[in-house]
């Protein structure tokens, strides 16, 4: 199968499309030198470009937060929504009808398992992932009527071999490392 892994060049990014190539997938990484998900023509563009692909791993984002209520700045939810939101409609738009003719079609993200119990100093980036969340669950039910389907793999947080290095008396173990997410991602496709 064919599966675009938007948002890739992360350490999240290359386990992932690690763990598809084992799979026997061809994964297609897309980055910013690649095209600018912000941009939705750019990601048409790009869509009509790649031709049919069975899949779509949705990895853009990123964390801005801290400082309670009061510290969730304008420019920070401009951002998160942009990355987080914005490009996973991108994505999703451009590729759907793609994703929805492959008999094994699916549409994947990671969200945060902070959803459960949203906290003042993450409020920004909870109501996007949220949004998000919401988004690919509506993508969901334009699939219904054929074999498509989402998937979403909420996380606490990350670590790779690098994180553990830098911090070796760090504790990790509320943390999930890239290339077990990568691989449940992968897992999708199987």
């Amino acid at each position: 199968m064919r599966i675009v892994i938007a948002g890739a060049g992360s350490a999240l990014g290359d386990a992932t499309a690690s763990a598809l190539r084992a799979g026997g997938h061809q994964a297609i990484t897309i980055g910013r030198a690649e095209c600018d998900l912000r941009d939705f023509a750019a990601v048409q563009a790009m869509a009509h470009r790649l031709g049919p692909v069975d899949g779509v791993i949705h990895l853009v984002g990123g964390w801005r937060g801290g400082g309670g209520l009061a510290g969730q700045s304008d420019a920070d939810w401009d951002w998160l929504q942009t990355m987080i939101v914005g490009t996973l409609r991108n994505t999703t738009r451009a590729f759907l009808d793609s994703v929805a003719a492959s008999p094994a079609g699916a549409f994947a993200m990671v969200s945060q398992t902070g959803l459960a119990k949203p906290t003042a100093g993450n409020a920004n980036y909870l109501a996007a992932k949220a949004a998000a969340e919401t988004w690919l669950l509506a993508v969901g039910d334009a699939l219904k009527k054929g074999p498509g389907r989402v998937h979403i793999e909420r996380v606490m947080a990350l670590y790779s071999d690098a994180d553990r290095a830098a911090e070796p008396d760090r504790d990790f173990s509320r943390h999930i490392h890239v290339r077990d997410l990568g691989q449940r991602l992968a897992n999708v496709f199987d």
